[in-house]
């Protein structure tokens, strides 16, 4: 991973975590967290595949959460104080939208993790293969209709880096 965008994957994850809360406890909480990462993960690295990428999008920033808020109702849910604001600056739309799909639909998480160059597929299990227990710990964050209005956003660009056929949306 390229250190550059190490603060825009702890920013989104921690968006998608907060939007789609875990079910539970502490472990759950753990298990939902590291699903979120991985995805973000996977999305980030395929958004910015070169470090090159990395730091352009690291000196002019992701754009942060704003839309994503609105989307999804977590603006309602947990009132954002202006203290709060800034690592939301840091959350990448496009990243968040790419990860939710990648938590919804189990074949483009695996085509996006088979295409990744870092040669690290086992890093991603729970993302690709989660157990019982990632799935319960994670229900909101991978729930197709809940994730839909976000993985909606920029679902066509994902299929198109992926190689995928991108349905017509007429």
């Amino acid at each position: 991973m390229h250190a550059d965008l190490s603060p825009l994957i702890t920013a989104t994850a921690t968006w998608l975590t907060r939007a789609y809360p875990p079910a539970g406890g502490a472990m759950s909480s753990a298990l939902c967290d590291a699903q979120a990462r991985q995805a973000v993960t996977a999305a980030a690295l395929l958004r910015y595949p070169t470090p090159m990428d990395a730091s352009l999008v690291a000196m002019a920033g992701p754009g942060g959460s704003a839309r994503l808020d609105l989307l999804s109702n977590a603006d309602r849910r947990t009132p954002v104080l202006p203290e709060q604001h800034a690592w939301r600056t840091w959350v990448d739309e496009v990243v968040a939208s790419w990860a939710a799909c990648l938590l919804s639909s189990a074949e483009l998480a695996s085509a996006t993790v088979a295409g990744l160059a870092d040669g690290a597929s086992g890093a991603y299990r729970r993302l690709v293969s989660p157990d019982e227990r990632d799935r319960q710990a994670a229900a909101l964050l991978r729930h197709p209709d809940l994730l839909a209005p976000v993985a909606a956003l920029h679902h066509g660009l994902l299929r198109a880096r992926l190689g995928l056929p991108v349905p017509d949306m007429a």
